[in-house]
């Protein structure tokens, strides 16, 4: 069962407190439902946060509901996947990836396998 903090919704409003303030490492699925790679990069997402049993959160953010932070990071692409430690965003991602492939780049930016 997922827990209810390990996959979170954000807005431009709430970014700061939800993703920059995050005591754990937090991954950022950009997305909007008009694009179908989105939607099968999230369900690869909310699996590897129960498999990680809580050493990370996902969050979502609506690109199209949230300009504001899509420009702040410079998301031209979806899905795009931002990955924040410790407040600090340490990689950028463009492009669907299978699930192997999701984990081999969280580990890669230090998030626990």
């Amino acid at each position: 069962m997922l827990q209810q903090d390990l996959l979170v919704t954000v807005t431009d409003e709430t970014f700061a407190d939800l993703v920059l303030a995050s005591p754990r490492p937090i991954v950022v699925d950009v997305w909007a439902d008009w694009c179908p790679p989105c939607h099968a990069i999230s369900r690869s997402l909310a699996e590897l946060a129960v498999e990680l049993d809580g050493r990370m959160t996902v969050a979502t953010l609506d690109a199209d509901e949230n300009p504001a932070t899509c420009r702040a990071y410079q998301v031209r692409s979806l899905p795009t996947l931002l990955i924040f430690r410790g407040g600090e965003l340490v990689s950028a991602t463009v492009g669907a990836r299978p699930k192997s492939a999701l984990r081999t780049l969280l580990v890669e930016n230090g998030l626990p396998a």
